[in-house]
C-alpha cells in the first residue's frame, strides 16, 4: 500500500511524514523545501503479531507495510506548470490513495502561502488543480474515442460514453470518485490513472491545544470530506513529532496522557485499510509470524498466492482457524483438538484475523 501526503506548502505535511515515518525528511518555514519525494516504509501497528510470537516462541515477526510519500507542496495554477506543476502531479498518479493534510491551526510564526488559514479554499486549491489536471487527460482520450467509435465496435462505443461521463463529472468541479461506476466502468477508469479518482483521506492539522477539544476549522474540513465521498481525521502533527521522539516504551503512556487511545499513525492505517477495503490475515510458526495484505473478499488460492505463486497454482487446502479461537484455547494443536482448525476450499473467503496454514501441491 502505497500512500501520498499532499497539500499545501506549509500546512504541516512533512512533519506528519516526519513523525509518522521518522524518516528523517527535512521540514522547513518555507514553500518546496520538499523538492524529490521522501520515501518512508512504516509496519502496520498489528498487536496480535506480538501475542503469537510468544505462543510460538517464533525467531522472527514480519509486520505489513505501509510506504508514504512526502510530495512536494502544490500551488494554484499547478496543472498549468506552476510550482512544481506536473512533477507534483506524476507523482500522484503512483500512489494507491491520497492523505490530504489540511492546516487546522493559527500560528503567525508559520506563513501561509495565500497568506490566511482557511481549509476550505486550500481543499478547493488543490482539488481544483487536480480536476483541471483530469479534465485535460479525458478531454485527450475523447478525442481519440471519438474517432475509434466509427469503426462500428460496441467497446469503443463503451468507453467514448465513459468518458463523456467523466468529463461532465470533471467539467462541473466534482472528483471522479464521487461517480457510481459499474465493476467495468472502474475496472476501464484505473487504467486512466486520474488523479481524482484516488481514495483520499482528509487529515485536519491541529494544534496540540485543540486535542479533545471542538475546532471549528477542522469540522469543515470533516463535512467537506463527506461530500467528497472520502475518510476524514484529526491529527496534530506537533504531538506526532513528539510521540516519536520518545523511546518506545514510553510513547503509549504518553499516548495515554493526551487521552488519544492511539497514536496517529494506528489511526491513519486503520482508516487507509478500510478506505482501500483491506485486510490482514496472519501466518503463524517457530521460524515466523508474519501479517499479508489482502483484500476483502480475497479468496483462499489468491491469499496463498502473496505468499507465493506457487501456493496458488498448487493450492489444495487452507487450514484456517480465528485469531481469538487460537488465543482463548492457547496454541494452534490446542485449538485443532477442540475441532476449531477448519479446513476450507478454494471458495473460501478469508477473514480479516484468520490464521492460516496452506496445504499446496508443488
Amino acid at each position: 500500500m502505497k500512500l501520498g501526503v499532499v497539500g499545501l506548502p506549509n500546512v504541516g505535511k512533512s512533519t506528519l511524514f516526519n513523525a509518522i515515518t521518522e524518516a528523517g525528511a527535512e521540514a522547513q518555514n518555507y514553500p518546496f523545501c520538499t523538492i524529490e519525494p521522501n520515501v518512508g516504509v512504516v509496519a502496520v501497528p498489528d498487536d496480535r503479531l506480538e501475542v503469537l510470537g510468544k505462543m510460538y516462541s517464533t525467531k522472527k515477526i514480519t509486520p505489513a507495510i505501509v510506504e508514504f510519500v512526502d510530495i512536494a507542496g502544490l500551488v494554484k495554477g499547478a496543472s498549468h506548470g506552476e510550482g512544481l506543476g506536473n512533477k507534483f502531479l506524476s507523482h500522484i498518479r503512483e500512489v494507491d490513495a491520497v492523505v490530504h493534510v489540511v492546516r487546522c491551526f493559527k500560528n503567525p510564526d508559520i506563513i501561509h502561502v495565500e497568506g490566511s488559514v482557511d481549509p476550505a479554499r486550500d481543499i478547493d486549491t488543490i482539488n481544483t488543480e487536480l480536476i483541471l489536471a483530469d479534465l485535460e487527460s479525458v478531454e485527450k482520450r475523447l478525442g481519440r474515442a471519438e474517432h475509434l467509435v466509427r469503426t462500428g465496435e460496441k467497446k469503443y462505443a463503451d468507453e467514448f460514453d465513459l468518458l463523456k461521463k467523466l468529463k461532465d463529472c470533471l467539467s462541473e468541479g466534482k472528483s471522479i470518485r464521487t461517480l457510481t461506476l459499474s465493476e467495468d466502468e472502474k475496472e476501464l477508469v484505473s487504467s486512466y490513472f486520474l488523479l481524482t479518482s484516488k481514495p483520499v483521506i482528509y487529515c485536519a492539522n491541529i494544534d496540540e491545544n485543540d486535542i479533545g477539544s471542538a475546532n471549528a476549522l477542522s469540522e469543515q474540513v470533516k463535512q467537506l470530506a463527506a461530500i467528497d465521498s472520502s475518510e476524514f481525521i484529526e491529527i496534530s502533527a506537533g504531538v506526532e513529532a513528539e510521540i516519536a521522539s520518545l523511546p518506545l516504551e514510553e510513547r503509549q503512556d504518553y499516548i495515554d496522557a493526551l487521552g488519544l487511545g492511539e497514536s496517529g499513525l494506528s489511526r491513519m492505517i486503520k482508516k487507509c485499510y478500510n478506505l482501500l477495503g483491506l485486510i490482514s490475515y496472519l501466518t503463524a510458526g517457530e521460524k515466523e509470524v508474519r501479517a499479508w495484505t489482502i483484500e476483502r473478499g480475497t479468496k483462499a488460492p489468491q491469499a496463498a498466492g502473496k505468499i507465493h505463486s506457487d501456493f496458488e497454482k498448487g493450492f489444495i487446502r487452507a487450514e484456517v482457524v480465528t485469531y481469538e479461537d487460537i488465543v482463548r484455547c492457547g496454541g494452534y494443536n490446542q485449538a485443532k483438538e477442540k475441532g476449531l482448525v477448519r479446513s476450507e476450499g478454494k471458495e473460501y473467503v478469508v477473514k480479516d484475523g484468520d490464521v492460516i496454514l496452506f496445504r499446496f501441491n508443488v
